[in-house]
């Protein structure tokens, strides 16, 4: 039986994470979010966990008083989200929070020699070597969710050996404004650019999807998660979202992972991995779709992946730059403070002013997402 602490709860892939649990009669020991006590407090009284945390100090508190009636125990802050991912009743730690939040509770999650299933891109984006050699050093397994690297991961299980793969393909789906040039996206307001054709997601990554800055933080995970030159992991937008991704042997095969536009099958695969297990996602008709399409990026409207080619290239804090700026770019953009077009441009002058250090530690990352933010609040005065 599985017993899961799920940060991040309240969120998309959080909700979802919990249907598969609910299917699965998975034992849900910790829930975390950032403020919903209404949501919370419908998952605590029907998954019954044990300890849950609110980043909010006044939602733990109102949260508190709702559920005195039960024995869950509510803890809030940093602190109380390190303490869900270190927590002793569970095995896997499912990390579905959105942004650098999600570094700090993943190491210390590794620490505790806790399989994780990944959904928090940041963590590896920012986090880089400190995750994958921690990871090594305590012998934890890190599953992907994002349905791209779910994907590739899954295509892999067929590869006789790491060698024989030649490279990785990524999908886009290229976002709302697929096909539109750069001209005509000045004016775009945050309402446009939430309007995705097949994925429902949160604000942040909604936004992430239509800059397609979320395809450039994917490209340097899957550096990462899968050891991959730069140079041998292409992106191609796929309108359609069926094929979520795919890898190249050497021979020239391509294996890819296919399936509706559901993060319900990633979600259970790093759950039930290396098992099969029935799932609540509707079957896919290839026939229902007629044709699927394949496009090369257009990387002049959407500067934002070569921003993040650019970062990864660089290495060291330039990743961790990158993403801090792209954060609180987004969040002036959808608080009508900046242009969509600023955002590329502001993630790309945080980036490039990230110290050069490529030995570098926790605090160092903390550090330059910090000055990356400040730089964008700094240049949008």
């Amino acid at each position: 039986m599985k017993n899961i602490s799920i940060l991040g709860s309240t969120g998309s892939i959080g909700t979802q994470s919990l249907d598969v649990c609910r299917m699965h009669g998975y034992n849900v020991k910790c829930l975390t979010a950032n403020g919903n006590v209404k949501l919370i407090e419908e998952q605590i009284r029907e998954f019954k966990p044990e300890l849950v945390c609110l980043m909010n100090e006044d939602s733990a508190k109102e949260l508190k008083d709702k559920v005195k009636d039960t024995n869950v125990k509510v803890v809030c802050g940093m602190d109380g989200l390190i303490e869900c991912a270190t927590y002793d009743g569970a095995d896997t730690v499912l990390n579905s929070v959105v942004g650098m939040v999600g570094l700090q509770p993943t190491l210390e999650a590794i620490k505790a020699k806790k399989t994780i299933a990944l959904a928090n891109k940041e963590t590896l984006v920012a986090g880089g070597h400190l995750v994958t050699n921690l990871a090594k050093e305590n012998g934890v397994s890190i599953l992907p969710v994002d349905s791209e690297h779910s994907a590739i991961f899954q295509a892999m299980q067929g590869s006789p050996r790491k060698e024989a793969i030649k490279k990785i393909i990524l999908t886009a789906s290229g976002g709302p404004f697929f096909g539109k040039k750069l001209s005509e996206l000045e004016n775009v307001t945050a309402q446009d650019a939430l309007k995705h054709p097949n994925w429902d997601m949160g604000a942040k990554i909604t936004i992430d999807s239509a800059t397609m800055m979320n395809k450039g933080l994917e490209f340097i995970e899957a550096k990462w998660l899968f050891d991959m030159p730069n140079e041998d992991i292409e992106i191609v937008v796929h309108r359609e979202s069926v094929v979520h991704s795919a890898i190249v042997y050497q021979d020239n095969s391509v294996i890819a992972q296919l399936g509706v536009p559901d993060m319900r099958i990633p979600i259970q695969y790093a759950l039930t991995y290396p098992e099969r297990e029935p799932s609540p996602v509707a079957p896919l008709s290839l026939s229902d779709y007629g044709k699927l399409t394949f496009f090369e990026p257009d990387y002049e409207t959407f500067k934002c992946i070569d921003v993040c080619k650019k970062a990864i290239d660089m290495g060291g804090l330039h990743p961790a730059a990158a993403n801090g700026a792209n954060e609180e770019s987004v969040k002036l953009f959808l608080n009508g403070k900046i242009k969509f077009t600023d955002i590329a441009y502001l993630n790309e002058e945080a980036m490039l002013r990230a110290p050069e250090n490529k030995d570098f530690t926790l605090a160092d990352v903390l550090e330059t997402d910090r000055m990356a933010r400040e730089y964008v609040v700094e240049a949008v005065k």
